[in-house]
Formats: structure tokens, C-alpha cells, sequence
């Protein structure tokens, strides 16, 4: 299929402190193969002043070729996700948090399955390959391994990390999937969709990881765990459309 335009999806929650870094990397970031970019920022009802920080920056920087929406109030990262989906108008898309855990340069290692082997889906593996991965929380790794495993069971996939950020996906097939989760259980909801489609080619590549500590931001929780168990059981072992 032709490929002219990425769609490159920011949810953001009380990210005013750091978003202008990331947007400073995607603004800077050059694609291969001359693919343009459509930056869509989805502020999550934010209680900081990230929407002050992103409308400064999308003044000052034009060129970031951005959009953005505001939710009314607090729905959670997978319902910003749905409305970054909504909107995209790019032929593929990508998941970018707003936080510095993730590095937009290396979106172009997720394109190269795209051009040399068709690939539909791309997820980005925290778990493979020599990049750089910054040594925090033990138990979220082993936690993290233990539910890419089990969604593996009932996806017949053999991931590495189905809760990776990065995920890329060809704009019409994620568009045309009815997605439920509006919190983290998105990644285990959307694997195990994008599993049952027929044909599907999936890829993943090993990407670096720069986490972050609770104080620096980080949001995810035991919480969020227990419901990812929950939503890999849902879509995954029954099937729940």
C-alpha cells in the first residue's frame, strides 16, 4: 500500500513539565523514506497546565504539524487512545506517551518491517535486542514478562512485550476494531483483537527503554495489573468482542 503520512498518537496527563521535551524530539525527528508527520495531542483533563505547555509550543513550533483535543474530564490513557485513533487521518500509526520513557528516533526501526516485509503491526520490545534500558523496578519487569506470557497463551503470539508503548499499527485495521478499555487494560484488549484477524502480520523490534520513577511521574500501579490480568482473560481466553 502507499505510505505517505504517520499519525503519531501523545496522550497526555499532567505531563506540563515534560511534554515539550518529547515534543522537541518528534518535531526534530526525521522519517524514512520521506514519511511526513501528524502529531495529535489528547489531553486527558489534565489538573497541571499541560494544556498551557502544548498550545505554547504548537504556537511557537508550526512546523510540528499538530493537533490538538481535550477530554472534559479524566477517562484514562486507552480512552485518549481511541480518540487519537478517531482522528488520525495518517495510512499508519504510532503510540507516543508524553512522559521521556521512550525515544521517537527510534520509530524509524518500527517502519522498516513496514516497507520490507509489509508488516500491519509493529510493536517495540523493551526485552530485545542491545539499546540502553534504565535499571529501576524489578517486580514491574517480572510482572510485565508474566503478562506478556499470558496473553501469548491465548493469542498464539510469541511477544516479547505486549505492554510496550510503541505500538504501530496500519490505520485501517486498528480504525475498524471496536475497542472497550479506556485505562491500561488497552494493550491486552488491542493484542488480543489484532491476534484474531486473519492475515495479520505482526512484527516487533528491540527498542531502549529510559523509565521513570513514581516521583518522576510514573502512573501505572498493582491496580493496573490486576486489570490487564482480567482484560487478557477477557479478550483473550473468551473472546469478548
Amino acid at each position: 500500500m502507499s505510505f505517505t503520512k504517520l499519525s503519531i498518537i501523545i496522550p497526555a496527563y499532567n505531563e506540563e513539565k515534560t511534554i515539550h521535551f518529547i515534543l522537541d524530539k518528534v518535531r526534530d525527528l526525521e522519517l524514512i523514506n520521506g514519511i511526513q508527520k501528524e502529531v495529535i495531542i489528547v489531553n486527558d483533563c489534565s489538573k497541571d497546565d499541560t494544556e498551557a505547555a502544548v498550545k505554547s509550543y504548537m504556537e511557537k513550533n508550526p512546523e510540528l504539524n499538530a493537533v490538538y483535543y481535550k477530554h472534559e474530564k479524566n477517562k484514562g490513557k486507552g480512552a485518549a487512545l481511541h480518540t487519537g485513533i478517531e482522528k488520525a487521518t495518517g495510512e499508519y500509526l504510532i503510540i507516543q506517551d508524553a512522559d521521556l520513557e521512550y525515544d521517537p528516533q527510534e520509530f524509524n526501526h518500527l517502519l522498516k518491517p513496514v516497507f520490507y516485509a509489509n508488516a500491519d503491526v509493529v510493536y517495540g520490545s523493551r526485552f530485545m535486542g542491545h539499546n540502553p534500558h534504565r535499571i529501576l523496578f524489578f517486580w514491574h519487569s517480572i510482572g510485565n514478562k508474566f503478562l506478556t506470557t499470558l496473553s501469548n497463551m491465548f493469542t498464539n503470539l510469541n511477544l516479547t512485550d505486549m505492554e510496550t508503548c510503541y505500538k504501530l499499527f496500519r490505520s485501517d485495521i486498528i480504525k475498524n476494531i471496536k475497542l472497550r478499555e479506556k485505562r491500561f487494560g488497552f494493550e491486552p484488549e488491542v493484542t488480543a483483537k489484532v491476534s484474531r484477524i486473519k492475515g495479520i502480520r505482526i512484527y516487533e523490534v528491540g527498542i531502549s527503554y529510559y523509565g521513570r520513577t513514581y516521583e518522576d511521574g510514573k502512573k501505572i500501579t498493582a491496580k493496573d495489573g490486576f486489570r490487564a490480568i482480567y482484560c487478557i482473560l477477557k479478550y483473550g481466553l473468551f473472546k469478548a468482542k
